[in-house]
Protein backbone atom coordinates (compact mmCIF):
# COMPACT_ATOMS: atom_id res chain seq x y z
CA UNK A 1 0.00 0.00 0.00
CA UNK A 2 1.35 3.48 -0.99
CA UNK A 3 1.05 6.35 1.11
CA UNK A 4 1.57 10.39 0.96
CA UNK A 5 4.26 12.52 2.64
CA UNK A 6 4.47 16.05 1.84
CA UNK A 7 8.00 17.98 1.80
CA UNK A 8 8.40 21.02 2.31
CA UNK A 9 11.67 22.52 1.29
CA UNK A 10 13.21 25.99 2.75
CA UNK A 11 15.75 28.19 0.82
CA UNK A 12 16.67 30.46 4.20
CA UNK A 13 18.80 33.13 2.18
CA UNK A 14 17.26 33.21 -1.34
CA UNK A 15 19.36 35.95 -3.89
CA UNK A 16 16.07 38.66 -3.68
CA UNK A 17 15.26 39.33 -7.02
CA UNK A 18 15.98 35.68 -8.49
CA UNK A 19 13.04 33.40 -9.95
CA UNK A 20 13.20 29.94 -8.14
CA UNK A 21 10.37 26.85 -8.63
CA UNK A 22 10.16 23.74 -8.47
CA UNK A 23 11.01 21.36 -11.56
CA UNK A 24 7.53 18.91 -12.48
CA UNK A 25 7.74 16.81 -14.83
CA UNK A 26 10.80 18.31 -16.28
CA UNK A 27 9.26 21.85 -16.39
CA UNK A 28 9.30 25.25 -13.81
CA UNK A 29 6.25 24.87 -11.38
CA UNK A 30 4.57 27.38 -9.58
CA UNK A 31 7.89 29.93 -10.19
CA UNK A 32 8.09 32.88 -7.65
CA UNK A 33 10.77 35.32 -7.01
CA UNK A 34 12.84 35.70 -3.99
CA UNK A 35 12.32 38.62 -1.59
CA UNK A 36 14.69 39.36 1.72
CA UNK A 37 13.30 36.78 3.43
CA UNK A 38 13.19 32.53 3.19
CA UNK A 39 11.38 31.32 0.32
CA UNK A 40 9.64 27.73 0.48
CA UNK A 41 8.16 25.17 -1.46
CA UNK A 42 5.94 22.46 -0.34
CA UNK A 43 5.67 18.86 -3.02
CA UNK A 44 3.91 15.66 -2.63
CA UNK A 45 5.47 12.41 -2.81
CA UNK A 46 4.19 9.03 -2.70
CA UNK A 47 5.95 6.56 -0.20
CA UNK A 48 6.10 3.16 -1.42
CA UNK A 49 6.25 0.37 1.74
CA UNK A 50 10.10 -0.29 0.66
CA UNK A 51 10.66 3.18 1.76
CA UNK A 52 10.83 4.65 -1.86
CA UNK A 53 9.52 7.51 -3.22
CA UNK A 54 7.65 8.46 -6.10
CA UNK A 55 5.91 11.48 -7.88
CA UNK A 56 6.13 13.97 -10.56
CA UNK A 57 8.90 16.10 -8.75
CA UNK A 58 11.19 12.85 -7.91
CA UNK A 59 13.75 12.07 -10.08
CA UNK A 60 16.23 9.26 -9.11
CA UNK A 61 19.74 7.85 -10.33
CA UNK A 62 20.67 4.17 -10.02
CA UNK A 63 18.05 2.49 -8.24
CA UNK A 64 18.62 4.31 -4.59
CA UNK A 65 19.16 7.51 -5.27
CA UNK A 66 15.91 10.01 -5.23
CA UNK A 67 15.94 13.50 -5.28
CA UNK A 68 14.03 16.85 -6.36
CA UNK A 69 15.32 19.98 -8.34
CA UNK A 70 14.44 23.70 -7.48
CA UNK A 71 15.28 25.73 -10.69
CA UNK A 72 16.72 28.61 -10.35
CA UNK A 73 17.51 31.76 -12.95
CA UNK A 74 16.85 31.08 -16.61
CA UNK A 75 15.79 27.60 -15.26
CA UNK A 76 13.23 28.80 -13.72
CA UNK A 77 11.61 30.79 -16.29
CA UNK A 78 13.45 34.10 -16.13
CA UNK A 79 14.91 34.74 -19.62
CA UNK A 80 16.60 38.07 -18.10
CA UNK A 81 18.39 36.38 -15.36
CA UNK A 82 22.17 35.90 -15.57
CA UNK A 83 21.57 32.19 -13.77
CA UNK A 84 20.69 29.12 -15.25
CA UNK A 85 20.84 26.46 -12.60
CA UNK A 86 19.34 23.94 -10.31
CA UNK A 87 19.78 22.55 -7.02
CA UNK A 88 19.51 19.33 -6.82
CA UNK A 89 17.96 18.11 -3.10
CA UNK A 90 18.55 14.47 -1.89
CA UNK A 91 15.58 12.90 -0.28
CA UNK A 92 16.84 9.27 -0.35
CA UNK A 93 18.18 9.96 3.02
CA UNK A 94 15.95 10.61 4.59
CA UNK A 95 15.26 9.03 7.84
CA UNK A 96 12.69 6.05 7.81
CA UNK A 97 11.83 7.11 10.82
CA UNK A 98 9.84 10.07 9.57
CA UNK A 99 8.61 8.70 6.53
CA UNK A 100 4.79 8.23 7.75
CA UNK A 101 1.68 8.22 5.88
CA UNK A 102 0.36 11.53 5.88
CA UNK A 103 3.52 13.58 7.39
CA UNK A 104 4.77 16.74 6.89
CA UNK A 105 8.78 16.95 6.41
CA UNK A 106 10.63 20.03 6.61
CA UNK A 107 13.96 21.01 5.75
CA UNK A 108 16.06 24.15 5.13
CA UNK A 109 18.20 24.52 2.84
CA UNK A 110 21.28 27.75 1.85
CA UNK A 111 20.18 30.00 -0.83
CA UNK A 112 23.53 30.93 -1.81
CA UNK A 113 27.11 29.45 -2.66
CA UNK A 114 30.51 30.70 -0.96
CA UNK A 115 30.41 33.62 -3.99
CA UNK A 116 27.08 34.38 -2.40
CA UNK A 117 25.37 33.40 -5.94
CA UNK A 118 22.45 31.64 -6.34
CA UNK A 119 23.31 27.81 -4.06
CA UNK A 120 23.34 24.86 -7.16
CA UNK A 121 24.40 21.11 -8.10
CA UNK A 122 23.73 18.83 -5.07
CA UNK A 123 22.41 21.54 -2.01
CA UNK A 124 23.17 20.18 1.27
CA UNK A 125 20.30 20.87 4.39
CA UNK A 126 21.69 23.26 6.76
CA UNK A 127 19.63 20.85 9.28
CA UNK A 128 18.49 17.72 9.28
CA UNK A 129 14.34 16.77 8.01
CA UNK A 130 12.16 17.33 10.87
CA UNK A 131 8.42 16.10 11.20
CA UNK A 132 5.94 19.60 11.08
Amino acid sequence: MTAAVTLRLIIDDPVPGVRYSLQKDDLPFEPRTAGDGPIAFELPVTLHPDGRMTGPFVRREGTVRRFVYIRIGTSAGDHASPWSRRAKIDIHDIPRALLAPGALLEVHLPGRGKDGSPACATVRPVAPWRPV
